[in-house]
């Protein structure tokens, strides 16, 4: 039996806060390697290959917990609450 994730009611939207990177980063000055997109507020945050991880660090401080690749061409979201993998990656309803 596959595993399903259960807090897909938390995807939201789709629209990026900020389109052109991670908010933290970018109001830091950091870097990154890879981008990810929280479907319950917009949070776009750095993976945890970047330095920071904002991505995670925004899940911990907020327990939102769908997030999909922000990368063009990815088409993939993750649960960290379930620890699930989802392709293709979840959509608002």
């Amino acid at each position: 039996m596959t595993k399903q994730c259960k807090h897909l009611n938390h995807v939201l939207t789709e629209t990026p806060n900020t389109p052109n990177g991670c908010e933290e980063c970018l109001a830091m000055g950091g870097q990154w390697v890879h981008l990810r997109l929280c479907l319950e507020c917009g949070h776009v945050g750095c993976c945890d290959d970047s330095p920071n991880k904002h991505a995670t660090k925004h899940f911990h401080a907020t327990k939102h917990p769908v997030i999909r690749s922000f990368e063009p061409g990815e088409d993939w979201g993750w649960c960290y609450v379930d620890d699930l993998f989802i392709e293709p990656a979840p959509q608002p309803s």
